[in-house]
């Protein structure tokens, strides 16, 4: 089995800073190592746009500010006493950490880049990449009140019978188990008082056997995902928004877990994907899994991704 590799993106704001924290915890529990990387462009920002003083960067201040956001990204893992490497690299952030997604476990981001001249500098990936990356990804939002995201104690997972929720369950059990944490499954039915076609949908349905259905399905899910293994998994089947539900939910959590696509069809208007909302408005951070199944593609040395200009 080899080593798992964390990786995660800076861009000098404070969230990217929370995001390095977080990744450092979870590293430290894992025996992972963690890989910070920063990245940066000249293209996007030579329109006459900029705000004054901005139009005269060049590479090499903007790889400065690369190399300082890194920096400090590195010095704030001392603490957690993992192994730690870093990159700098030019490029899209979204696209480079997508691409490194195929050869890391997992990948770490802040909710939101560093606002104005540092969003433009080095890029806001929180909303595109949890949907094309090849491993989960964990956004981390800015903690203002209340108990540290870490040690994971409470985790809730949406579940909606999907495949897609089906892997997100699986990596939720599989953090239960780790981390000893209590975890809580989440599926939601759009309420009966909606508007529209919501409404004539629910009314004209046995709303009794659809929420039995549900529960039927999501105990059999929690057991496959078990695989046979001692976890107390609280089943949660409610009337209300799922990305709502959830939302209200990480206000008292550590940890949501969602897939990154809901059901299709009639099923998906009713109940889904969430994971877009929830990632804009958690209060807790969001593990978002894929709905590819994850597999290193550097056939080398699968514990040492190669870092390089893409």
């Amino acid at each position: 089995m080899t080593k798992r590799t964390i990786l995660v993106g800076v861009d000098g704001s404070s969230e990217s800073y929370n995001a390095v924290d977080w990744a450092g915890a979870y590293a430290q529990h894992y025996g992972a190592s963690v890989h910070v990387i920063c990245t940066y462009g000249l293209a996007s920002y030579t329109s006459p746009s900029l705000e004054p003083g901005y139009a005269t960067l060049n590479d090499e201040q903007l790889r400065e500010a690369a190399e300082r956001a890194v920096a400090e990204g590195v010095s704030r893992l001392r603490p957690f006493n993992v192994p730690v490497t870093s990159s700098v690299e030019i490029g899209d952030a979204a696209g480079v950490l997508v691409g490194h997604s195929r050869e890391v476990d997992m990948v770490v981001v802040g909710s939101r880049g560093g606002g104005s001249f540092l969003d433009r500098l080095l890029g806001s990936v929180s909303a595109s990449l949890p949907v094309h990356a090849d491993c989960p990804v964990v956004v981390v939002p800015e903690l203002l009140t209340g108990t540290p995201f870490m040690p994971l104690r409470r985790i809730v997972v949406g579940a909606d019978g999907s495949e897609v929720s089906t892997n997100a369950l699986q990596a939720a059990v599989d953090e239960a188990i780790s981390w000893d944490a209590e975890l809580s499954a989440v599926s939601a039915l759009p309420y009966s008082t909606g508007a529209g076609m919501f409404a004539w949908m629910l009314a004209a349905a046995d709303r009794a056997l659809l929420l039995d259905e549900m529960r039927a399905g999501l105990d059999k899910a929690i057991t496959e995902a078990l695989k046979g293994r001692e976890l107390k998994v609280k089943k949660l089947v409610m009337d209300g928004s799922p990305a709502e539900l959830l939302t209200e939910f990480s206000t008292a959590v550590d940890l949501i877990v969602v897939g990154n696509r809901g059901r299709s069809g009639i099923q998906g208007i009713i109940l889904g994907s969430t994971s877009q909302t929830v990632l804009e408005h958690s209060t807790c951070p969001v593990m978002v899994v894929s709905s590819r199944k994850h597999a290193r593609t550097d056939a080398t040395d699968p514990a040492q991704p190669k870092w390089e200009r893409r």
